[in-house]
């Protein structure tokens, strides 16, 4: 698990996708997680809930 949500850290790291002011606060969650034995299960309906809330948006704007 632990591995894991490193793998996750570094790519957020690196990537441009995510802007620099979101960057502390999800890394800061990860870091977080990192040390709960339930860290990947939060984060698997952390999303879920998330892409819920998202999908209808998505669908409006024609997003696939």
């Amino acid at each position: 698990m632990k591995k894991k949500i490193e793998e996750v850290i570094n790519h957020v790291q690196k990537s441009d996708k995510v802007s620099d002011e979101n960057k502390p606060l999800i890394l800061e969650k990860l870091e977080e997680w990192r040390n709960e034995d339930e860290a990947l299960n939060d984060i698997s309906v952390r999303f879920s809930n998330w892409w819920m809330e998202m999908k209808p948006i998505f669908d409006e704007l024609g997003w696939k």
